[in-house]
């Protein structure tokens, strides 16, 4: 089967790509901008790789090997419905559907076992944590996670392997295409609301996630939060509970808790006591953009939620104690017009803040864009007072350089992406 793969350089299409070429299947894609990543692809096998979207561009991989399967990511007909790439399969009958739908295929065809982790945060770092555990006992897994990790590939078949380890997205409703066999629920709270549109929107469709799986963990604060009466295939944890801090050395609260969600989902399947997965997830290594060191004391975080922000800021407080510089860039306009009432009390706790134009894209063109001198209006007085507009230029550059000179810690909340401040943090420092 010749599988096409468009926006083949983004952080949930690529490992996709990667694990079906892994898989047998034949792999094609393409992606609007060139990227480091599109040239590990290539390195990786996946040779059939265009730059610059078009119909004549996919047409002619089409007339050199029929394309069997059309598989884009959710912002693609979002961006633009009428995307020349989408309009050419459409117009030549080729299969098409968002990744979901290809994942399921793939379980299908290799009768792997789906154990999906999902949730408005954390997933990205416990998707990691799971796999780490099963490459630490040796049990063979195949996976998919949306961030570089040390310890593998982004994304990876294993032939032999029984699970199939998935980041699942709640945006555009990408979770509700599977039927795990286990989930792990890691923290609800309302986000996407160009998706979902009121918060029981977003409940419910964590509601029919967790009745879709056979097994699931979840804290007990989203029981209380989806007023969900548990079943006996489901596992309720204790945020509060004592072993997360005194069985784990991680550091930050939300990895502590990240991890004792992993410990605790997995022994079923990997036939382990929870506090042993915990001792052995003490080792963890981190991922990309999560309290990344960028250099000595400046750290790339992808955290943009409010929750997300909080559990970040606890970490660098932890670490670094009063010290804390912070360099907001937010993730979209239209999130920051959401979750603007949130702002206010945010970065009371912060040395000193930084504010950068908010990184945009899926943005609602009837909303204005709210500028950094906007933002910083929204904060509490407290805030204001330590809170400047910035850009990212030299003087930026400079401010950073002069707060790591008087020990400060700098902690850069970031979008990721081309053009965002976590590239330009990387360019620079």
């Amino acid at each position: 089967m010749h599988v096409y793969f468009s926006g083949v350089g983004g952080a949930g299409i690529g490992p996709l790509a990667l694990v079906a070429k892994q898989a047998g299947y034949e792999v094609s894609g393409s992606d609007a901008t060139d990227s480091s990543y599109l040239k590990y692809l290539t390195s990786q096998g996946i040779t059939d790789i265009h730059v610059g979207q078009s119909a004549e561009k996919l047409a002619e991989v089409h007339a050199r090997r029929p394309i069997d399967w059309f598989v884009y990511s959710s912002a693609l007909p979002k961006t633009d419905p009428n995307h020349p790439e989408l309009v050419y399969v459409n117009e030549n009958g080729i299969r098409s559907s968002k990744r979901d739908e290809f994942l399921n295929q793939i379980l299908v065809d290799k009768k792997l076992k789906l154990v999906a982790i999902a949730g408005t945060h954390g997933k990205t770092t416990t998707t990691a944590m799971v796999i780490w555990l099963f490459k630490q006992l040796g049990v063979p897994v195949s996976y998919s996670v949306g961030a570089k990790i040390s310890f593998g590939e982004m994304g990876q078949y294993t032939p032999g392997s029984e699970y199939f380890v998935y980041e699942a997205d709640e945006y555009d409703h990408n979770f509700l295409s599977f039927h795990p066999y286990m989930s792990l629920i890691t923290g609800i709270d309302w986000d996407h609301p160009d998706i979902y549109a009121i918060r029981e929107d977003y409940y419910d469709a964590f509601r029919r996630f967790i009745g879709q799986s056979e097994h699931a963990a979840l804290w007990q604060g989203d029981v209380d939060r989806l007023k969900h009466t548990p079943t006996d295939h489901q596992m309720i944890l204790n945020e509060d509970d004592p072993q997360v801090n005194n069985r784990l050395r991680l550091s930050g609260l939300v990895n502590r808790q990240d991890a004792w969600m992993a410990a605790n989902g997995l022994w079923p399947i990997l036939n382990k006591p929870a506090d042993k997965l915990a001792d052995k997830l003490n080792g963890f290594p981190g991922l990309s953009r999560r309290w990344e060191q960028i250099a000595p004391d400046v750290y790339s975080d992808y955290a943009h939620t409010p929750g997300k922000i909080r559990g970040a800021l606890q970490l660098a407080h932890e670490v670094a104690g009063d010290d804390v510089v912070v360099v907001y860039e937010g993730l979209h306009n239209l999130r920051q017009h959401f979750i603007k009432d949130e702002l206010k009390n945010l970065f009371d706790g912060g040395k000193q803040l930084y504010i950068v134009p908010s990184y945009l894209a899926r943005e609602d063109p009837n909303l204005p864009t709210l500028s950094p001198r906007e933002l910083i209006d929204l904060l509490s007085d407290k805030a204001q007072a330590k809170a400047s507009a910035a850009e990212l230029d030299e003087d930026l550059q400079s401010k950073i350089k002069q707060h790591v000179s008087q020990g400060d810690t700098v902690l850069a909340l970031s979008a990721g992406g081309s053009g965002s401040l976590d590239e330009w943090l990387r360019r620079q420092f």
